[in-house]
């Protein structure tokens, strides 16, 4: 019971820092093109695509 317990943590814990991690990016992301430094904002999108795709795994029609 304290392994599926442990593991139910961890999934949901992935989940919640998926999400955090995207608002983290497009805020970077917003903070970067108001300063006028395009070449950060664009290094930033490589992060939101992978993230994208995390939470598109755990929230999509197919989760893992």
């Amino acid at each position: 019971m304290n392994i599926a317990l442990w593991i139910f943590q961890a999934l949901l814990a992935a989940t919640f820092l998926t999400v955090g991690g995207l608002t983290l990016v497009v805020g970077g992301s917003v903070v970067h093109l108001r300063r006028s430094e395009t070449p950060a904002a664009a290094f930033n999108v490589v992060f939101l695509v992978l993230l994208g795709a995390i939470a598109w795994g755990r929230f999509g029609p197919y989760r893992f």
